[in-house]
């Protein structure tokens, strides 16, 4: 089944937590501190892989996650790195975020790309030691992971897209100019997803086509099988547009060349204007020489190659054309700075929001509160006070002043009851 666009949720790895421990050291108070730090969660990374050619594989998995990172030890050792999510797509893969910015863009074998990075590991004791004191009783919790939503859409990656209405012979023809064998019949709409092949030129270039299903009136709105392939040629640096000289039908191929263009200009603005070559197929049947004729009067900006892919005549000549328009329009890279790197950013998200709750009690909570809530070990006092210092820097003291919150009154911070001390 072939699977060109999915929505999926990943989730890096949580940090691990600090150590508290203590080495055995004459005349240093307990021995001095030697808890190591947590080390990181993991990564969920993108790895483009040149074997698969569909995202069927993450239509039924839809979660991804990394393994958070080892706890920090004693003797300063630090905690073992999270396992990293390594997630492979297919060459042609695009991400896109929740407000369907691009993220990356995976073209080559191998490539690989942080698509959400893990928590880093929670400070030890030995990272806590000052003047005031050199033998502290805290540590940190790991840094939380990070759940984002984004959506994943394959393009193809090909240098020529192969256009038309159905039936008209593309299916023919790629499999005549290329090693692929699509599915070939007196029918329309024979193709049902795109077909990729190798071209090699006679003088000694190749290039990649794509043979997409036929198009049809509507389609740039979803009619037919156009809107769900139409942005695999977004991708291609040419397009040959196959049309018919000899319709079954008699119906004029000039209004059917129309019929396409017009599609082409209403999904993508930039499509019509693409590098254009038009191959007039079937010209081996009778009639048809005319229907050229009359057609060339129409179409004077676009250069016509006449063929027959059925009998294999003037191939040449049409793929020498392609390679001169392939030539002309070099791959155009898209720069690093076009893609934002993901990382868990508390900069990014209001600090704290304060509201009352059904209860009466006010509650406290925030993107830059939680992180600094996750990573506090309550179970030590000193991580305690740490903690109360932490909210007055971030002013969620004194906003809940202006609150009309008294000394001694319930406050529920990230979901759990804490006793305000004015």
């Amino acid at each position: 089944m072939f699977v060109d666009l999915v929505s999926i949720t990943v989730e890096s790895g949580k940090g691990g937590d600090g150590a508290v421990a203590f080495r055995r050291e004459a005349y240093v108070p307990k021995g001095g501190p030697d808890g190591g730090d947590g080390g990181r969660g993991g990564h969920v990374i993108l790895e483009g892989d040149e074997g698969l050619s569909t995202l069927l594989d993450l239509r039924y998995k839809k979660h991804f996650k990394a393994f958070p990172g080892g706890p920090g030890l004693s003797k300063k050792r630090h905690g073992k790195t999270g396992e990293d999510a390594i997630i492979l797509v297919p060459l042609g893969t695009q991400v896109f975020d929740p407000q369907g910015l691009l993220v990356c863009d995976i073209k080559e074998h191998k490539e690989q790309f942080i698509l959400v990075e893990g928590g880093r590991g929670g400070r030890g004791n030995v990272k806590f030691i000052n003047a005031r004191n050199n033998a502290p009783k805290i540590a940190e919790k790991g840094e939380p992971g990070t759940t984002l939503d984004f959506t994943f859409e394959l393009k193809l990656l090909a240098d020529v897209g192969l256009i038309g209405l159905p039936s008209v012979g593309k299916s023919t023809l790629i499999s005549v100019i290329s090693a692929v064998k699509p599915k070939i019949a007196d029918y329309p709409f024979t193709t049902l997803v795109p077909n990729l092949g190798v071209v090699s030129v006679p003088n000694g270039h190749s290039f990649v086509v794509a043979d997409m299903p036929g198009l049809i009136e509507g389609a740039a709105l979803g009619q037919g099988l156009g809107h769900q392939f139409l942005r695999h040629i977004e991708r291609t640096r040419v397009l040959v547009h196959v049309v018919d000289m000899a319709p079954t039908d008699v119906s004029d191929p000039y209004k059917a060349f129309q019929t396409i263009h017009k599609e082409l200009k209403a999904y993508n603005e930039d499509l019509a204007n693409r590098p254009m070559i038009i191959a007039a197929n079937k010209m081996d049947i009778e009639g048809s020489e005319e229907r050229l004729e009359a057609f060339k009067k129409n179409v004077k900006d676009i250069p016509i190659i006449p063929i027959s892919a059925y009998q294999k005549t003037n191939l040449d000549e049409l793929l020498y054309a392609i390679d001169s328009l392939l030539i002309a329009h070099p791959i155009v890279e898209n720069k690093p700075d076009d893609f934002k790197h993901y990382k868990f950013d508390p900069k990014e998200d209001i600090p704290f929001e304060i509201r009352l709750g059904d209860d009466g009690v006010y509650e406290v909570d925030g993107g830059e509160l939680q992180r600094i809530f996750q990573m506090t070990h309550f179970e030590h006092d000193q991580a305690v006070k740490r903690f109360a210092r932490q909210l007055r820097f971030l002013g969620v003291d004194e906003a809940l002043r202006e609150k009309g919150v008294k000394h001694g009154e319930t406050v529920r911070i990230c979901g759990s009851n804490f006793e305000f001390v004015d």
